[in-house]
């Protein structure tokens, strides 16, 4: 792949994402095992880290999902599309072509090592109810076990996305015209954000039996829609304030270390994006690394790929060297390895492309098809 970057390319954010997409497989390879259980007493304190707290990653992704709705959906406030669905429906083929290639390839890996891989990483045979709510992005909500990790941060994208798109697209009824200048005062549109993510970040998402929907997790996406209007504003002390408010009221309630990184993530990006606005940080005064940023592009492939990747590296090393904490070391790093490769394939082949119904409903079957197939062979052996 060509380390020439796209102008339209952020590199603090492309960067920002490959970090936190390396802290999400390295936190998969640590918590479900088994080879980090092989090596923890060689890295004790890493391996629980990795464990336990690298997964706070994905609130530097909630955090910049909302700031890039916000640029894409409403950059000055107002709705910058005047029909809501056919935004939604073309965020839904863009989520669900990639995912249900990664979900197919999960499906073979699992069918494949299950016969001699006895591991609870290992999910069952997939059902009927179980593959269709996984096409239709569901499976949370009704209950079914996830066929791979991270699944359901993509339902929650989704909902995310289209609440927020629904959001603006209301709010035009009370200013009609879309515009792209940033005001100072606060559109209608970005007063029920700022309503909805104070109820997220105080009453959501205290309770846990949210966690499945959209408000859950609205605080963080919401604190990262402000962060872009803060970049944005003429003055970005006001939306700086408010976030530092919001932000200070949730922890007072209750303190989530999440919530405080999710926070902390959204004021350090209007930080940094302003200094880039004003000093060109990111114009040829700072590109950053290369690598990173190329894996920042290509981080939601990684993301869906690499579980049936480390699951298959998983069984391979258990199978042959169970006990040799050298041997799975090595094989922690070459299932990261692998896991970035596949993820550069996937992109390459299916994300970069804008794919079509068409595409969505191919894959779709194909995912329900190879599913119900491999679980016909499980139950005949």
């Amino acid at each position: 792949m060509s380390s020439t970057l796209p102008a339209s390319r952020n590199a603090v954010i492309d960067c920002t994402k490959g970090l936190a997409c390396i802290a999400i497989v390295w936190h998969h390879l640590a918590f479900y095992g088994p080879m980090a259980d092989v090596v923890q007493p060689l890295l004790p304190g890493l391996i629980e880290w990795l464990d336990q707290d690298a997964r706070m990653a994905v609130q530097l992704f909630l955090v910049l999902a909302g700031y890039l709705a916000a640029a894409s959906l409403a950059p000055a406030g107002l709705a910058r599309h005047s029909e809501v669905l056919p935004q939604i429906a073309r965020r839904f083929v863009r989520l669900v072509v990639p995912l249900a290639v990664a979900l197919v390839l999960a499906v073979l890996v699992s069918t494949l090592v299950r016969p001699w891989f006895d591991h609870a990483s290992l999910s069952a045979a997939p059902t009927l109810l179980q593959l269709l709510a996984h096409a239709l992005l569901l499976q949370g909500i009704v209950g079914e076990e996830s066929l791979s990790a991270g699944v359901w941060y993509v339902s929650i994208d989704f909902q995310l996305f289209a609440l927020t798109a629904l959001l603006f697209a209301m709010s035009r009824w009370f200013k009609a015209e879309p515009g792209s200048t940033p005001s100072a005062r606060p559109t209608p549109g970005q007063v029920v954000v700022v309503l909805l993510a104070a109820a997220s970040l105080w009453g959501f998402n205290r309770d846990a039996d949210f966690d499945n929907w959209a408000v859950y997790f609205f605080g963080a996406y919401g604190l990262g829609m402000m962060a872009f209007w803060a970049v944005r504003a003429p003055r970005p002390w006001a939306w700086s304030a408010l976030m530092a408010l919001l932000l200070g009221v949730a922890l007072w309630l209750e303190w989530r270390t999440r919530i405080a990184l999710a926070g902390a993530a959204a004021l350090a990006l209007v930080a940094v994006m302003r200094s880039s606005r004003l000093y060109g940080l990111q114009g040829p005064a700072w590109r950053g690394p290369a690598r990173l940023q190329q894996l920042g592009r290509m981080s939601y492939s990684v993301f869906l790929v690499h579980f049936p990747v480390c699951l298959l590296v998983n069984a391979v090393v258990t199978w042959f060297w169970p006990d040799s904490p050298a041997v799975n070391l090595a094989g922690l790093w070459a299932a990261f390895a692998l896991s970035l490769a596949m993820g550069q394939l996937l992109y390459q082949r299916v994300e970069r492309h804008m794919p079509s119904w068409q595409d969505a409903l191919r894959w779709q079957a194909s995912l329900v098809g190879t599913g119900m197939l491999m679980a016909w062979i499980t139950a005949r052996n």
